[in-house]
Protein backbone atom coordinates (compact mmCIF):
# COMPACT_ATOMS: atom_id res chain seq x y z
CA UNK A 1 0.00 0.00 0.00
CA UNK A 2 1.42 3.67 -1.14
CA UNK A 3 1.96 6.18 1.45
CA UNK A 4 -1.10 8.80 1.71
CA UNK A 5 0.80 12.49 2.07
CA UNK A 6 -1.69 14.55 2.61
CA UNK A 7 -1.49 18.50 2.46
CA UNK A 8 -3.13 20.43 5.29
CA UNK A 9 -4.00 23.90 4.73
CA UNK A 10 -2.26 26.07 6.89
CA UNK A 11 -5.12 28.11 8.59
CA UNK A 12 -8.00 25.59 8.68
CA UNK A 13 -7.00 22.08 8.65
CA UNK A 14 -9.32 19.54 6.49
CA UNK A 15 -11.12 17.40 8.69
CA UNK A 16 -11.11 15.04 6.10
CA UNK A 17 -7.77 14.81 6.08
CA UNK A 18 -7.68 14.95 9.69
CA UNK A 19 -10.26 11.66 9.86
CA UNK A 20 -8.06 9.57 7.75
CA UNK A 21 -4.83 10.24 9.70
CA UNK A 22 -7.29 9.19 13.19
CA UNK A 23 -8.42 6.07 10.81
CA UNK A 24 -4.61 5.25 9.81
CA UNK A 25 -3.69 5.18 13.61
CA UNK A 26 -6.85 2.99 14.71
CA UNK A 27 -5.52 0.70 12.09
CA UNK A 28 -2.23 0.10 13.36
CA UNK A 29 -0.64 2.77 11.20
CA UNK A 30 2.70 5.08 11.90
CA UNK A 31 1.82 8.64 10.38
CA UNK A 32 3.86 11.63 10.93
CA UNK A 33 1.91 14.45 11.79
CA UNK A 34 3.04 18.71 12.56
CA UNK A 35 3.49 20.25 15.94
CA UNK A 36 4.80 23.17 17.69
CA UNK A 37 7.91 22.57 17.73
CA UNK A 38 9.01 19.70 15.03
CA UNK A 39 7.07 16.89 13.07
CA UNK A 40 6.52 13.81 15.18
CA UNK A 41 5.95 10.17 14.56
CA UNK A 42 2.72 8.68 16.07
CA UNK A 43 0.92 5.44 16.83
CA UNK A 44 -1.83 4.04 19.06
CA UNK A 45 -1.25 3.79 22.12
CA UNK A 46 -1.75 0.41 22.90
CA UNK A 47 -0.56 -0.96 19.31
CA UNK A 48 3.16 -3.04 20.20
CA UNK A 49 4.30 -4.05 16.42
CA UNK A 50 3.31 0.08 15.20
CA UNK A 51 5.67 1.32 18.11
CA UNK A 52 8.15 -1.26 17.23
CA UNK A 53 8.50 -0.08 13.54
CA UNK A 54 8.60 3.80 15.59
CA UNK A 55 11.77 2.15 17.30
CA UNK A 56 13.12 0.92 13.62
CA UNK A 57 12.70 4.43 12.39
CA UNK A 58 14.61 6.02 14.78
CA UNK A 59 17.36 2.76 15.86
CA UNK A 60 16.07 3.47 19.08
CA UNK A 61 17.11 0.56 21.86
CA UNK A 62 14.08 -0.91 23.91
CA UNK A 63 15.19 1.09 27.01
CA UNK A 64 13.68 4.45 25.39
CA UNK A 65 11.10 5.87 26.32
CA UNK A 66 7.89 7.04 24.14
CA UNK A 67 5.84 10.42 25.08
CA UNK A 68 1.86 10.30 25.76
CA UNK A 69 0.73 13.32 23.18
CA UNK A 70 -3.06 14.52 25.06
CA UNK A 71 -5.73 16.82 24.40
CA UNK A 72 -5.61 18.29 27.59
CA UNK A 73 -4.70 18.52 31.16
CA UNK A 74 -8.33 16.48 32.15
CA UNK A 75 -6.85 13.55 30.26
CA UNK A 76 -3.56 13.57 31.61
CA UNK A 77 -4.88 12.97 34.94
CA UNK A 78 -5.88 10.14 33.21
CA UNK A 79 -2.38 8.66 32.65
CA UNK A 80 -0.73 10.36 35.49
CA UNK A 81 -0.40 10.95 39.14
CA UNK A 82 -1.17 14.81 39.61
CA UNK A 83 -0.79 16.82 42.28
CA UNK A 84 -1.76 20.74 43.40
CA UNK A 85 1.93 22.05 42.52
CA UNK A 86 1.87 20.18 38.96
CA UNK A 87 -1.37 20.89 38.28
CA UNK A 88 -0.97 24.68 38.88
CA UNK A 89 3.05 24.33 36.38
CA UNK A 90 0.67 22.28 33.98
CA UNK A 91 -2.04 25.18 33.37
CA UNK A 92 0.57 27.79 33.07
CA UNK A 93 3.19 25.16 30.58
CA UNK A 94 -0.05 23.60 28.22
CA UNK A 95 -0.85 23.51 25.70
CA UNK A 96 2.92 24.06 24.41
CA UNK A 97 6.14 23.04 23.19
CA UNK A 98 7.02 20.71 26.41
CA UNK A 99 7.28 17.23 27.32
CA UNK A 100 7.00 16.85 31.08
CA UNK A 101 7.69 13.74 33.32
CA UNK A 102 5.37 12.58 35.74
CA UNK A 103 4.29 9.15 38.00
CA UNK A 104 2.05 7.05 35.36
CA UNK A 105 -1.13 5.72 36.66
CA UNK A 106 -2.24 1.80 36.49
CA UNK A 107 -3.78 3.01 33.14
CA UNK A 108 -0.11 3.43 31.74
CA UNK A 109 1.28 -0.20 30.13
CA UNK A 110 4.24 -1.05 31.91
CA UNK A 111 6.55 -1.65 28.78
CA UNK A 112 5.61 2.18 28.34
CA UNK A 113 6.51 3.38 31.71
CA UNK A 114 10.27 3.88 33.08
CA UNK A 115 11.51 0.37 34.38
CA UNK A 116 12.87 1.96 37.83
CA UNK A 117 10.73 5.20 38.37
CA UNK A 118 7.42 3.60 37.04
CA UNK A 119 7.22 7.79 34.75
CA UNK A 120 5.48 8.41 31.78
CA UNK A 121 6.35 11.52 29.41
CA UNK A 122 3.46 13.37 28.75
CA UNK A 123 2.67 15.85 25.90
CA UNK A 124 -0.35 18.50 25.03
CA UNK A 125 0.87 20.20 21.66
CA UNK A 126 -0.10 24.01 20.90
CA UNK A 127 -1.04 23.32 17.20
CA UNK A 128 -4.41 23.25 15.56
CA UNK A 129 -4.35 19.80 13.25
CA UNK A 130 -1.98 18.17 15.86
CA UNK A 131 -5.12 19.33 18.47
CA UNK A 132 -8.09 17.85 16.32
CA UNK A 133 -6.47 14.49 15.21
CA UNK A 134 -6.17 13.83 19.20
CA UNK A 135 -9.98 15.48 19.15
CA UNK A 136 -11.10 12.86 15.96
CA UNK A 137 -8.74 9.97 17.58
CA UNK A 138 -10.59 10.27 20.67
CA UNK A 139 -7.08 9.30 23.05
CA UNK A 140 -3.59 9.65 23.14
CA UNK A 141 -0.96 9.01 20.56
CA UNK A 142 2.17 7.18 21.21
CA UNK A 143 5.10 9.78 19.74
CA UNK A 144 8.56 10.98 19.50
CA UNK A 145 10.08 13.69 17.83
CA UNK A 146 10.59 13.13 14.21
CA UNK A 147 14.44 12.66 13.23
CA UNK A 148 16.07 10.14 11.15
CA UNK A 149 19.22 8.53 12.48
CA UNK A 150 21.65 10.17 9.70
CA UNK A 151 20.43 13.52 10.62
CA UNK A 152 21.92 16.52 12.75
CA UNK A 153 18.63 18.07 13.50
CA UNK A 154 14.52 17.57 13.59
CA UNK A 155 12.25 17.03 10.63
CA UNK A 156 11.06 20.52 10.38
CA UNK A 157 9.35 20.21 6.58
CA UNK A 158 8.56 16.74 5.28
CA UNK A 159 9.15 17.10 1.94
CA UNK A 160 13.03 17.77 2.39
CA UNK A 161 12.80 13.92 3.72
CA UNK A 162 10.19 12.71 1.28
CA UNK A 163 12.16 9.54 0.39
CA UNK A 164 12.41 8.33 3.65
CA UNK A 165 9.38 9.14 5.11
CA UNK A 166 7.97 7.28 1.71
CA UNK A 167 9.76 4.20 3.03
CA UNK A 168 8.76 4.43 6.89
CA UNK A 169 5.54 5.58 7.18
CA UNK A 170 2.24 4.96 6.19
CA UNK A 171 1.02 8.76 6.33
CA UNK A 172 2.24 11.98 6.73
CA UNK A 173 0.25 14.90 7.64
CA UNK A 174 2.40 17.85 5.63
CA UNK A 175 1.16 20.83 7.47
CA UNK A 176 4.11 22.98 5.90
CA UNK A 177 7.31 23.98 7.85
CA UNK A 178 7.63 23.47 11.64
CA UNK A 179 10.56 24.87 13.41
CA UNK A 180 13.42 21.95 13.93
CA UNK A 181 13.86 22.65 18.03
CA UNK A 182 12.37 19.92 20.45
CA UNK A 183 10.37 20.54 23.19
CA UNK A 184 11.73 21.70 26.58
CA UNK A 185 11.63 18.46 29.36
CA UNK A 186 10.91 19.05 32.72
CA UNK A 187 10.92 16.40 35.30
CA UNK A 188 7.95 17.17 37.55
CA UNK A 189 7.64 13.53 39.36
CA UNK A 190 9.85 14.49 42.55
CA UNK A 191 9.21 16.96 45.19
CA UNK A 192 10.39 20.22 42.65
CA UNK A 193 10.26 20.52 39.15
CA UNK A 194 13.94 19.68 37.17
CA UNK A 195 15.14 20.78 33.80
CA UNK A 196 16.10 17.79 31.59
CA UNK A 197 16.66 19.41 28.24
CA UNK A 198 16.10 23.00 27.27
CA UNK A 199 13.99 22.81 24.06
CA UNK A 200 11.80 25.45 22.51
CA UNK A 201 9.78 25.76 25.41
CA UNK A 202 10.86 29.24 27.95
CA UNK A 203 10.80 28.22 31.19
CA UNK A 204 12.60 31.85 32.96
CA UNK A 205 9.21 31.94 34.69
CA UNK A 206 10.21 28.81 36.68
CA UNK A 207 13.84 30.30 37.71
CA UNK A 208 15.12 26.61 36.74
CA UNK A 209 18.74 25.73 35.06
CA UNK A 210 19.53 22.97 33.16
CA UNK A 211 20.17 19.45 35.12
Amino acid sequence: MAIEWLELHPVDPQKRWLQRAADCVRGGGVIAYPTDSCYALGCRTGDKDAAERIRKIRQFDRHHLFTLVCRDLAEIANYARVDNWQYRLLRQLTPGPYTVILEATKEVPRRLQHEKRKTIGIRVPEHKAAHALLDLLGEPMLSCTLQFPDADEPVGDPNDYRQALEQSVDLVLDGGTCGIMPTTVLDLSGATPLLLRQGLGDVSMLGLSEA
